[in-house]
């Protein structure tokens, strides 16, 4: 039987499961875009002069992806790419994390994201550095946290342990 410790999760490995959790991501964004592509008889994007993404779309994606996170955090405290690294996602005495937690966490992991908005300003490029930068700022906070939380984690009042 898995027994989760107090060790906390180190850096090193909470990022090896994102990159899990990528491929997942976008197994599931691919599956959402195919049915909407099917909904709307192929015109779920104009293209042009400029290309248009529906907002009802991104709003679409982003939910689905974030109930994934929230269902497996609420669901044994794992999503699939944590399980290999024996991660789990916890309230402060072990426990599992409740929907508030969980719904703050995914926000707040998922902030970065509102700087897409400057793709028109300053470009594609700059944008996706800037997004990225953010990112690491937000994980960068659990170089610096004895229990290695992330800012999202200190945020939802969460972390990560090891489970052995």
């Amino acid at each position: 039987m898995n027994v989760t410790t107090h060790l906390p999760c180190p850096l090193w490995r909470r990022l090896t499961a994102l990159v899990y959790d990528l491929l997942i991501v976008v197994a599931i964004v691919m599956v959402v875009g195919l049915l909407c592509q099917l909904a709307t008889g192929g015109r779920l994007i104009e293209t042009g002069a400029h290309t248009v993404i529906p907002l009802w779309y991104q709003v679409l994606q982003g939910a689905v992806v974030a109930a994934y996170f929230v269902a497996s955090w609420r669901r044994g405290g794992q999503t699939l790419g944590m399980r290999p690294w024996r991660i789990r996602v916890s309230r402060d005495d072990g426990g599992t994390i409740s929907l508030q937690q969980a719904g703050i966490r995914v926000l707040v992991a998922a902030a970065p994201l509102l700087l897409l908005a400057l793709e028109p300003t300053i470009g594609l490029r700059a944008t996706l550095w800037t997004v990225f930068g953010a990112w690491a700022l937000w994980f960068a906070v659990a170089l610096l946290d004895p229990r290695r939380r992330a800012l999202h984690d200190l945020a939802a009042d969460t972390e990560l342990r090891r489970i052995d």
